[in-house]
């Protein structure tokens, strides 16, 4: 046998089976693969080496928190008959419930705003940049070129997240616009492990927590169960009030919002199941941008 055949037989096996690894470098021990052949083993050290010290109690990783919460937006239906809690069983309880089933899944698009003017003193003058209206453009296009049928395009009030929301909307007509004052940006909670160039107070924390988790209970829950059809709602707000919904909606501790980062005029989708599961389909999308429109101020 050739060494080049026995290289690529060792390789095919070696990722199933570190045993037959082994057993192809005792065989070359022996010179079963030929004396005019060099040894085979010595050239496998780079192969050996990348082999996982795997032990057959402990190939495989052990869970670390707590089981899914299917009634983490408390709209689980197995406790609840048209929003209030079950008080007496009726003469067929189970079709009443099957009735207050969702049956919809929701789909939510968060936005990050685009680019905007840092030196303004207050918000009215951080207003976007010229390259900020780019972005959006570029988003809008983006978000008009899935080609789904968006139900409502909801905007933080604040002037950098009201400007982008108005150039999206260009790109897609009919979808209704409305701001919301609960998404606008601040401090959803102390993040871990903490950071040295951005220490908000503790005032700042209890308030800003309490109106963000306020418009995550809002705006991120499984469909009602009247709702018939799938829905696509887009949100454009910010980005320490976007990570703070993914953490949450994923049931990821929330305190570990500042590891994630988003760029401006990025698209995060998160998807609600009628069961209560969430999928984070994307985080943070950008690659609809050229490079040189891609900022994270």
């Amino acid at each position: 046998m050739s060494y080049r055949k026995g290289l690529r037989l060792i390789c095919g096996v070696a990722g199933g089976s570190a045993v037959l690894l082994i057993s192809a470098g005792v065989a070359d021990s022996r010179g079963y693969f030929g004396e005019t052949t060099p040894r085979l083993w010595p050239r496998l050290g780079a192969l050996k080496a990348a082999t996982p010290a795997w032990t057959a109690a402990g190939h495989t990783p052990t869970p670390t928190g707590s089981s899914w919460d299917f009634n983490w937006d408390k709209r689980d239906p197995s406790g609840l008959i048209n929003g209030k809690k079950k008080e007496s069983s009726t003469e067929d309880p189970s079709a009443e419930q099957d009735n207050g089933k969702p049956k919809a899944t929701r789909n939510i698009l968060l936005i990050r705003h685009s680019q905007y003017n840092l030196s303004g003193s207050s918000d009215k003058e951080r207003i976007l940049t010229p390259l900020g209206r780019e972005q959006a453009e570029l988003t809008g296009q983006r978000l008009a070129s899935l080609g789904l049928k968006y139900d409502i395009l909801i905007h933080s009030s604040m002037a950098r997240a009201t400007e982008t929301a108005n150039i999206i909307s260009k790109h897609l007509p009919g979808v209704d616009l409305v701001g919301c004052d609960l998404l606008r940006e601040g401090a959803p909670i102390e993040p871990v492990p903490p950071v040295t160039h951005w220490k908000p107070d503790a005032v700042q924390y209890h308030e800003d927590g309490a109106r963000i988790e306020a418009a995550f209970r809002r705006y991120i829950h499984r469909a009602d169960p009247k709702q018939k059809e799938d829905s696509y709602e887009i949100i454009v707000c910010h980005a320490n009030v976007i990570r703070y919904f993914v953490c949450r909606a994923l049931q990821f501790p929330p305190e570990g919002w500042l590891r994630m980062g988003l760029n401006n005029g990025s698209i995060t989708w998160l998807t609600i199941r009628p069961s209560g599961r969430v999928a984070l389909r994307t985080l943070g999308e950008a690659g609809f941008m050229p490079p040189d429109k891609l900022t994270r101020t």
